[in-house]
């Protein structure tokens, strides 16, 4: 369940992290709501999953899948490179995860 609760910390850590875009600065209320949100709910079910999980690999992976997401999400709706150098980078994060999870 820690797991589970990991990966719903990660994507808030999305959600706010697009949503910082969407706030121009702070200057748009809704938007600023959303991001503190899930801001919130990020570090809530991060804190949740490292009841049972060790934090070194729970933190990593909760800014692991951030970091894949985030830049995913920019470069469909920003139109960010999706360079070939920069695919192989996301690429290699994820197999850190899969390696994280393996051996925790």
């Amino acid at each position: 369940m820690a797991w589970l609760f990991l990966l719903v910390a990660g994507l808030c850590e999305i959600a706010w992290a697009i949503g910082l875009k969407y706030t121009e600065g702070f200057s748009r209320l809704l938007p600023v709501i959303g991001t503190v949100a899930a801001m919130v709910a990020s570090i809530g079910f991060l804190g949740v999953a490292l009841k049972s999980l060790p934090v070194g690999t729970a933190y990593a992976v909760w800014t692991g899948i951030g970091t894949i997401g985030t830049t995913m999400l920019g470069i469909y709706l920003f139109n960010e490179p999706a360079t070939l150098l920069r695919l192989a980078c996301i690429g290699l994060i994820l197999s850190g995860i899969i390696g994280l999870k393996i051996t925790a």
